[in-house]
């Protein structure tokens, strides 16, 4: 897997999704599905591709740094 992208395959059948893996990896998790879930029905559907880090989560983690440091003012100039 090239580094920063990650693949996640959807079910055409269903609202079934892989989860963010290489694109080979995640390619066989869609025939897997298909395989168990929909015998005989060939695997179709739509890939979504991500550019970033999908299991990075730091801007969360800033958002939330962020909103403590702002609560924290708030409440210091309060008194």
């Amino acid at each position: 897997m090239r580094i920063g992208m990650a693949y996640r395959y959807w079910c055409g059948e269903c609202t079934s999704r892989t989860p963010w893996l290489s694109n080979a990896r995640a390619q066989q998790a869609q025939i897997d599905h298909y395989a168990e879930k929909h015998p005989g029905i060939p695997p179709g559907g739509h890939v979504e591709v991500h550019r970033g880090d999908p299991q990075g989560g730091l801007g969360c983690l800033v958002f939330i740094g962020i909103t403590v440091a702002l609560l924290i003012v708030a409440a210091s100039c309060h008194r």
